[in-house]
């Protein structure tokens, strides 16, 4: 009895052990993170009819972490809970802020640390704070400002629509600079907004894209034999993923 108890005692441990180096493998060791909060992200669309807008409240989770593949230096995880934002605009058509960039899948959870206050002789985790300092609404602009790149990162989500909101395929980028030539004429961004709030995280998208529940992530998967030559890009519909509209669940 006591043999087998002293092994049952040694597996559980090799187990331990083995999860441990698995965590230190992987992106490692977590510790406690900074406040997590929400925003509620904004886009107004001046139309024929008037203004139009519609708003997502967004959630962003945040733990401190060390990474095996940064020489164990302090990093931080965020996990986002969410989803786009509809815009409905005339002639039935809708206009979707999606929660990555241009340039970024990670833009829904860096754009309210982009803005957040930086005040003098702080450093590295000492300003994670300094997300809840944003007061009131905040437009944001178009583009960040450069800091070490010479391309400027977006600042805006991306803009997509649908001819069809039954079929994924039908999905287009809209140019934030043009949204008359995706809805036509009279129809421009006015402005883009984020703000912190405590309101519930928003949960409607399944109901304007009902093919969106289930789906995890391409929006429609390409088959192989149709994939394009090299260097020609993918279609929209396969390089855009469920996760852009809805995070999670």
């Amino acid at each position: 009895m006591i043999r087998e108890w002293s092994k049952a005692r040694l597996s559980c441990g090799l187990l331990v052990a083995f999860g441990l180096l698995a965590l230190v493998a992987f992106g490692v060791v977590f510790d406690n993170g900074p406040p997590d909060y929400r925003y509620r992200l904004t886009v107004e669309v001046d139309t024929p009819d008037g203004l139009r807008s519609g708003s997502s409240v967004i959630e962003v989770r945040r733990n401190m972490g060390r990474s095996a593949g940064a020489a164990f230096a302090e990093i931080v995880m965020t996990r986002v809970r969410g989803e786009a934002v509809v815009v409905e605009l005339p002639n039935g058509q809708s206009l979707f802020a999606l929660l990555r960039s241009k340039d970024s899948v990670d833009w829904a959870s860096y754009v309210m640390p982009r803005l957040a206050p930086k005040i003098e002789g702080e450093k590295g985790r000492e300003r994670l704070d300094n997300v809840l300092l944003i007061e009131g609404k905040v437009e944001l602009p178009e583009q960040w400002p450069s800091r070490f790149r010479v391309d400027r990162l977006s600042g805006y989500p991306r803009l997509v629509t649908f001819a069809n909101l039954d079929d994924p395929t039908t999905v287009a980028r809209v140019d934030p600079k043009a949204l008359d030539a995706s809805f036509g004429e009279g129809v421009s961004l006015r402005r883009i907004t984020v703000e912190l709030t405590d309101d519930p995280v928003s949960a409607q998208i399944d109901e304007i894209l009902p093919w969106l529940e289930g789906t995890q992530g391409p929006l429609v998967y390409l088959p192989v034999r149709e994939y394009p030559e090299p260097g020609t890009p993918l279609p929209l519909y396969n390089s855009l993923t469920s996760w852009n509209f809805k995070s999670g669940e």
